[in-house]
């Protein structure tokens, strides 16, 4: 049996969730089965292209929603989880079983982890730590900004590796580690101990470039990075540079989208009062209540640097 799972690419928690769920679909179903593994990126045109549920089972983890008949397993924990008010109604309309959403989660992996013991009566202890770690990680329950910038801890400095590595080859094999190593034994793997050093120096230039590039006021930090060749950076970065903020707005560049970026201050004094996702989603983003994201086209610059100033000067009032 072949079983496709497509996962938020790039990831920490979609790589735990894909983890995950194929623990659980192998150790309850399918012991035999041969996993195959394909991220999925927020783009400005189509998300699910025509041949990507090509296996016998097809699953989605933490990821959007899609209506393709060939879809056996889905979860997902984002506000945003459906491309359209017809594909909500669709999911209504599942009887299946196996299509969950719940986004009082911080987390897909512990969303899954729970439905997997509570509906299914299966449990996997040896992978606690990942359920936790996903949970921090994804939920931001940092205690604080040092621990979530300076990457002391192995799910950390393995979180570096799966945002900033190219491709999804690396991804794949973290992923299979992860159904049965300790993160710690994962990060000693020579393969990521040779992608984490230029990230990781990479990571302390992002630093510098955000301090250079930012501006401050009504609670906001705003930065633009593009032409810095940053392609992705620490979001915590803006709230350990600058604690006393509440928001943060950014505009940066990839190799295939244009993407605006806006979150909130984990350990914020004052309340946050605004829904990012909510927002995101006037444009065609979307996220979580307080984090989220609005893809655009490559080359869509002013565009995008239009949107994110409109949204700076909405959460600064």
């Amino acid at each position: 049996m072949r079983v496709r799972i497509l996962y938020h690419d790039h990831c920490f928690d979609g790589a735990a969730s894909a983890a995950y769920f194929s623990r659980f679909y192998g150790d309850k179903y399918a012991p035999e089965a041969h996993f195959e593994f394909t991220g999925l990126a927020h783009k400005a045109s189509q998300l699910f292209e025509d041949g990507l549920f090509d296996g016998d089972v097809n699953a989605i983890v933490d990821f959007k929603y899609s209506p393709s008949p060939r879809l056996t397993w889905w979860f997902d924990h984002h506000q945003s989880a459906f491309l359209s008010p017809e594909d909500a109604e669709h999911f209504r309309h599942d009887h299946s079983g196996h299509k969950l959403y719940d986004p009082a989660y911080g987390s897909c992996t512990m969303f899954i982890a729970d439905v997997a013991s509570q509906r299914f009566g299966y449990d996997a202890p040896d992978l606690s730590e990942l359920v936790t770690w996903a949970d921090i990680i994804d939920g931001a329950r940092y205690p604080n900004a040092q621990e979530a910038v300076e990457l002391k801890a192995p799910a950390m400095q393995l979180t570096l590796v799966i945002e900033g590595a190219k491709g999804s080859e690396i991804i794949h094999k973290i992923i299979r580690w992860m159904r049965h190593c300790k993160l710690s034994e994962i990060v000693q793997q020579p393969e990521i101990q040779q992608l984490y050093a230029p990230l990781y120096e990479r990571h302390l230039r992002s630093i510098d470039i955000i301090k250079k590039r930012a501006q401050t006021g009504g609670g906001v930090v705003f930065f633009d990075l593009i032409g810095d060749d940053l392609e992705g950076y620490n979001k915590f970065i803006p709230y350990y540079l600058f604690p006393e903020s509440i928001y943060t707005v950014s505009v940066s560049t990839s190799s295939f989208r244009t993407k605006v970026s806006v979150g909130s201050n984990p350990w914020a004094k004052e309340p946050v009062k605004h829904n990012l996702a909510t927002i995101c989603e006037r444009y065609g983003g979307g996220g979580h209540p307080r984090v989220g994201a609005i893809s655009f086209e490559i080359g869509a610059v002013e565009k995008a640097r239009a949107v994110a100033q409109e949204i700076r000067e909405e959460l600064g009032t």
